[in-house]
């Protein structure tokens, strides 16, 4: 679903409603800069990522496509973004590969390069599933911190409805593509409505506390 909102795949009906608009009916050019403005943080960093460009390069990259600045404001901006998701010095990271880092880092470098284009909603598709759990930590903390310091929206996609609950302020619960379930997160997690809610709740892992 999130793909087909970003423009990767094709929609065949319905509407996409972004800013009070259908983006379905805008022309290329304006469809086009509207797609700017909706950014995705993949699963899997280092997939995304090209192995043959430098991290700076993967980061200016879209800043250059867009013809948003030269290139010599792109390296500028490349280091403010790198420094912006915690990877000091930026001048160590941004001529090294994707290999070089670890998978926190290159999560901290796709998360950069999505906000190359100044985006209004950042989607996170299960972006902390396949990092070690104090990763993980520092991931949510920085999507935290910069949807406080952006003004972002996120949109973030996952099957552990536990982080869910500790990091977002609305849950849709969805089975099928279809939204079974909506609400606050202590509405989910206190009072699920549907059957794969439930399950779901039942599958977060429980704190044992022995005296």
């Amino acid at each position: 679903l999130c793909r087909a909102l970003i423009g990767l795949l094709p929609i065949r009906g319905g509407e996409v409603r972004f800013n009070g608009r259908n983006l379905l009916d805008l022309p290329g050019s304006l469809l086009r800069k509207e797609l700017q403005s909706l950014q995705m943080v993949f699963q899997d960093p280092l997939a995304c990522l090209n192995p043959n460009m430098t991290i700076g390069q993967a980061i200016s990259d879209p800043l250059l496509i867009h013809g948003l600045c030269n290139k010599s404001q792109a390296k500028e901006k490349t280091r403010e973004l790198l420094s912006q998701v915690g990877l000091n010095p930026p001048e160590i990271f941004q001529n090294r590969y994707p290999k070089e880092l670890s998978g926190g880092q290159l999560q901290r470098v796709a998360i950069a390069r999505a906000l190359s284009l100044n985006p209004k909603v950042l989607i996170c598709d299960e972006s902390i599933s396949m990092l070690d759990v104090e990763i993980q930590v520092e991931i949510l903390a920085l999507l935290r911190s910069l949807q406080q310091q952006l003004g972002l929206a996120i949109l973030f996609i996952t099957h552990d409805l536990l982080v869910a609950n500790g990091f977002c302020n609305r849950l849709l619960v969805m089975d099928q593509g279809r939204i079974v379930e909506e609400g606050s997160s202590e509405e989910i997690f206190n009072t699920p409505q549907n059957d794969i809610t439930k399950k779901l709740i039942l599958a977060c892992p429980k704190l044992l506390l022995v005296s």
